[in-house]
């Protein structure tokens, strides 16, 4: 990765996806985490400071150290330990079965393969453990989708590879996940082709 990737972009990452107007959707995304957590698209820890105290531990991944520089402040005051167990989602050294819940904000739009990050949640979560998720994806009004699908490669080229267009709970359900739980709309004062967000959560049988 180039400057752009790795210096520009981690800070650009930060200022829009940590506005204060999303912060109410991440409080309750975060609101029903417990025990241990996985992480995935850990970034710059813009998540921690909605961790509730029945937090224990956090398994962190993500590929930016510059992010976790950023968000610094943010690990130092949570109330429990966060360990950074990889750089990619696709493959995780951590143990079958080890989180008791996990969550993903604005990731899945940008993985490289998502359905192999998607199966590796699924292992490390134990039975009945739930993933909650707040992402944005494809629409429901075809014209809107039409245009996400135009603009997904320059918003891949300027945005780190994030896509416009995954159908979010769709990609879930054929990771094997039972999804129980979507709210989902366009957020305002947004443009609807970047606008339209999922936010729910996801059970592993």
């Amino acid at each position: 990765m180039g400057f752009y990737e790795n210096v520009v972009l981690p800070y650009f990452i930060d200022l829009t996806c940590g506005m204060k107007a999303l912060e109410p959707e991440r409080q309750k995304t975060a609101a029903a985490l417990s025990g241990t957590v996985l992480e995935i698209g850990f970034g710059s820890a813009l998540n921690l400071p909605h961790y509730p105290r029945s937090v224990t531990r956090v398994l962190g991944v993500d590929p930016s150290g510059r992010a976790r520089h950023i968000g610094r402040r943010r690990i130092a005051a949570l109330h429990c330990p966060v360990d950074i167990v990889g750089l990619t989602a696709e493959t995780i050294d951590v143990e079958d079965a080890t989180a008791d819940s996990a969550i993903a904000t604005f990731t899945i739009c940008t993985i490289p393969g998502v359905e192999r990050a998607l199966g590796e949640v699924k292992r490390i979560l134990k039975p009945g453990g739930r993933f909650h998720f707040l992402e944005h994806g494809r629409a429901p009004d075809r014209g809107v989708a039409l245009w996400q699908d135009r603009l997904n490669g320059v918003q891949r080229a300027v945005a780190g590879g994030c896509n416009l267009n995954r159908d979010v709970p769709g990609l879930l359900e054929a990771a094997g996940f039972r999804v129980e739980f979507v709210e989902a709309g366009y957020f305002p004062r947004t443009p609807r082709t970047h606008g339209y967000l999922y936010r729910g959560s996801a059970v592993r049988d």
